[in-house]
């Protein structure tokens, strides 16, 4: 274990953990809701180290980024555990695996932050993204990696569902680059269906910390499940949020839900509730909104807001037309909020 980093000492050698939302208070011997971080002997660890779940070369289109370095790969690590409990959880075995102290060594692949950079440039990935779980938990690891990265000139990403203080921000701030942010749903009773939940506000605090404070790449994502999250007032509400504060130009990726775990009752959401929720986001004034997991569905593709042409064409992840240089149009020179 190593000594976890931003928690408190409190009586009866319990501690407080500041790192995500939850701000869990742990006693002797116990782990907060993610069970990686635990107190030992009034000090609080973390068995997590440089011990991954997953590595995987992806592009970044995958994480879902369409405005950040199109048309890269991006060296995707994850680890175990998560500080959420989604019902549907496509990820579910790495989620909800919660390892000790004696087996994480044999289930995992050790690599260092230095080890991670080196195989990011032997394969030719522009950057480092850490992904398949939630990132923040694994926060002491990523912070060495995201400093290492950076040394180099890789880019980095968090795939996160947005629990991250800002204590914890203004820590990996200044090495982080893109935010792909879960947003679940926009209303108390629909987060609390698909994930047990503080006050649901932080995140929407966070993200916007995030891109005023340290000028973080965002792009949003909301899995749109069918009779939870789907009905066009909470949709067309986030929708106006994203735009009142993050701005008309920023990315909202809509996926399309299938059903597992929880709801595996669920039906898999219709292509028409996508491009109905589309037509609000772009009716609300937002000006890139994007279906995800579509495959060959033109709401895939980016079009520019000001001449209407495609600029990036997809099939899936890959790009097979692109119209943009330095995050313009080559068409009619729009900005159109793509980093490159």
């Amino acid at each position: 274990m190593e000594d976890a980093l931003l928690w408190e000492k409190l009586s009866d050698n319990k501690v407080k953990c500041n790192l995500c939302h939850f701000h869990c208070v742990i006693p002797e011997g116990k782990s907060g809701i993610c069970k990686v971080r635990i107190n030992k002997n009034g000090i609080l660890k973390t068995i997590l180290n440089s011990f991954a779940s997953s590595i995987a070369l992806d592009p970044i289109e995958k994480k879902p980024l369409y405005h950040f370095h199109p048309g890269t790969k991006v060296l995707s690590l994850g680890t175990w555990s998560c500080n959420f409990r989604c019902k549907g959880c496509q990820n579910y075995e790495l989620s909800r695996t919660f390892p000790t102290e004696e087996n994480i060594e044999a289930i995992s692949k050790k690599i260092s932050p230095e080890d991670a950079v080196t195989l990011a440039k032997r394969y030719g990935a522009s950057g480092i993204a850490w992904t398949y779980n939630e990132p923040t938990i694994w926060f002491e690891y990523t912070l060495k990696s995201a400093i290492a990265a950076k040394k180099v000139g890789l880019y980095t990403v968090y795939v996160t569902n947005g629990s991250i203080t800002e204590e914890a921000l203004d820590m990996i701030g200044p090495y982080l680059d893109a935010f792909s942010v879960d947003v679940k749903a926009f209303s108390d009773k629909s987060y609390r269906k698909i994930t047990p939940i503080f006050d649901w506000h932080k995140i929407l605090d966070t993200i916007i910390y995030a891109k005023n404070k340290w000028n973080i790449h965002i792009e949003i994502v909301t899995n749109v499940v069918p009779t939870i999250n789907d009905s066009d007032e909470e949709m067309r509400a986030l929708a106006r949020w994203i735009k009142n504060y993050l701005g008309k130009k920023t990315p909202w990726h809509i996926t399309r839900f299938f059903p597992y775990l929880e709801f595996s009752n669920l039906p898999p959401t219709p292509i028409e509730t996508l491009e109905r929720i589309h037509e609000i986001g772009i009716s609300e004034g937002l000006e890139f909104v994007y279906a995800g997991n579509v495959l060959g569905h033109p709401y895939e593709n980016t079009y520019c807001p000001k001449c209407k042409r495609a600029v990036i064409v997809r099939d899936g992840f890959r790009i097979i037309e692109k119209h943009t240089h330095n995050g313009k149009c080559d068409f009619c020179r729009e900005d159109l909020n793509i980093v490159e």
